[in-house]
């Protein structure tokens, strides 16, 4: 073993000891043990126990755990610490700028246990209200995670839009000094509006296509080079890999559908539709006796067999939303104030109206609302209706799924309010029949509307709690509870793979921005993007309803 791993080990268990407010004097010693061994100029493996507690800054105690490393390949009280200590809070150590003691708040204050999870707080500003804690601070650690999170190769589709746009915009405009009015297309997961993205596909239908290989060095926004196939290649600057096709002007509509959609639904359309060539994307299902089929639906599930019977959803758009459902305000974690994120969907969303789910008071770590703060903003909520009509405040709270599956307050609170989104916050780590039993239980609770972020996932950061979708979604049905398509990038749950299920069995979809402060209601976006994945109409979706529908909707169900 070489000296930089006994070192790491070393430095781990002072940082953990730290991390548990350990003694101050034995921390210091194992961390300047950690220091001294790895600035040696020979290797401590193959010394006896004598010889290295001669090393400065060892002694006895401290030699015997590296003697043990030695032996063993680990240190008992390394590894019982360790077991005490989540494994995303170990990671955090490896974060630069935050120490254990700054860890230890993330951890014990603000109930943060995994790095995807300290993303999501740098995002709602939930960082800089902690001790020791500052907006630098939260800055700094929200761009090393998501330079973590680049050097994995995946990005979330909310990461990677502006540059396709903008990329776009470039090429097309470039393009315009190209001969023969060139075709150009996004392909691939990116238009299919896939929620993690590796690669950005585009193409370009050339009538000479030997003129843009002359001319593509003049391309000022990226330099793209020629690979081995013909093709080209850059990278963003954020490490995203962008490859460009090009191909004859005749070909692009067959290449741009082939590139498209995923391999099972390509082939089962063209075996069909024959070999081209075809004028257009509408050609090629109609070739193919198909309805056209949209790019996000190309997964190859059972879009085909709908387009045969004419049976596709006509899907949802951002036009279609009426309201906004599920937000927070500075009453519990939001950075802007009640009447601040109502004005805003009034007047420059130009929505009928919003729903406020700030925190029920078991999330401490967010300012969860207690009894009397709850009447105090429904007093608020009150005073803002008159004032801003007929756009209306509905009176919600995300209420937190307590671990017996109960919500969060008395039956006495919980009929105050308009709607209740019931979420899980806590012990994320039930196996599948614990998790499922837990979410029944708030799913058959009568004053539960909404299931919050049924998983709590957080795509490239952490696996949401294992569930039986099926019983869930099952349960939702025969209690009449919509299921949230939580519309942050980084959750985007429920899953569009399981919303077709839900559709099926008549469960209404909503699609919530959890927005923290007025820009978030932008991520209603991605919510529709997703919902136009898993099949999702304005019809199936409880905030396009309008005004009038929602509070009948609302009423009949209190």
């Amino acid at each position: 073993m070489e000296n930089k791993t006994i070192a790491r080990n070393l430095r781990l268990l002072s940082q953990l000891m730290e991390l548990h407010n350990e003694n101050p004097f034995k921390i210091k010693s194992v961390a300047n043990a950690a220091f001294k061994v790895d600035k040696l100029p020979y290797a401590v493996s193959g010394k006896t126990l004598e010889e290295i507690a001669q090393i400065d800054g060892l002694g006895k105690s401290i030699s015997a755990k590296v003697c043990e490393l030695l032996e063993t390949g680990s240190m008992i009280e390394l590894q019982q610490i360790l077991s005490q200590t989540p494994d995303g809070i170990v990671e955090m150590l490896g974060i630069k700028g935050i120490g254990p003691k700054k860890i230890a708040v993330i951890w014990k204050d603000l109930a943060i246990e995994h790095i995807g999870e300290l993303y999501y707080a740098c995002n709602e500003n939930r960082l800089i209200e902690a001790k020791g804690f500052g907006l630098k601070t939260q800055e700094e650690i929200k761009k090393i995670i998501e330079f973590k999170m680049a050097a994995q190769g995946k990005f979330l589709y909310a990461q990677t839009e502006n540059l396709v746009n903008t990329l776009y915009a470039d090429l097309a405009i470039w393009l315009n000094t190209v001969s023969g009015e060139p075709l150009l297309g996004i392909a691939g997961a990116y238009r299919r509006c896939a929620e993690i993205v590796e690669e950005i596909e585009l193409l370009i239908g050339a009538e000479d296509q030997a003129e843009i290989q002359d001319k593509i060095s003049a391309f000022e926004a990226l330099l793209f080079e020629q690979q081995a196939d013909g093709n080209y290649l850059a990278n963003s600057p954020f490490g995203l890999k962008i490859k460009l096709y090009v191909t004859p002007k005749s070909n692009f509509y067959l290449d741009w559908f082939k590139r498209t959609g995923n391999e099972q639904h390509v082939n089962e359309v063209l075996k069909l539709a024959g070999p081209g060539p075809f004028e257009s994307e509408i050609e090629i299902y109609q070739k193919a006796g198909l309805a056209f089929v949209e790019p996000e639906l190309r997964e190859g599930l059972n879009e085909i067999q709908l387009a045969k019977e004419n049976k596709l959803p006509l899907l949802i758009t951002d036009a279609d939303l009426k309201g906004s459902l599920h937000n927070h305000s500075t009453w519990s974690d939001g950075v802007h104030s009640l009447e601040e994120m109502a004005v805003f969907c009034k007047e420059q969303l130009q929505l009928e109206y919003l729903g406020i789910c700030d925190h029920s008071r078991s999330a401490f770590y967010a300012n969860g609302l207690n009894e009397q703060r709850v009447y105090a903003q429904h007093q608020e909520i009150e005073a803002l209706n008159v004032k801003l009509a007929p756009f209306r405040i509905f009176k919600g709270i995300e209420s937190d799924i307590l671990n017996d599956g109960s919500l969060d307050y008395s039956e006495e609170i919980l009929k105050t309010f308009d709607f209740v989104v019931a979420s899980v916050h806590s012990n994320l780590r039930m196996d599948e029949e614990k998790a499922t039993a837990r979410l029944i239980k708030a799913i058959e609770n009568p004053y539960t509307t909404i299931l919050g972020h049924p998983t709590g996932r957080l795509l490239l950061s952490r696996k949401g709690y294992p569930i039986n979708y099926t019983k869930v979604i099952d349960a939702c049905a025969a209690n009449n509870v919509v299921i949230e398509i939580n519309a942050n990038p980084l959750r985007l749950d429920l899953d569009w793979r399981w919303h077709h299920y839900a559709l099926e069995k008549g469960v209404l979809l909503s699609v919530n921005p959890d927005a923290h402060r007025k820009e978030g209601f932008h991520d209603m976006h991605y919510g529709i993007l997703v919902g136009r994945k898993g099949g999702l109409s304005a019809k199936q979706c409880l905030n396009a309803l309008s005004l009038a529908n929602i509070s009948q909707y609302f009423g009949n169900k209190k």
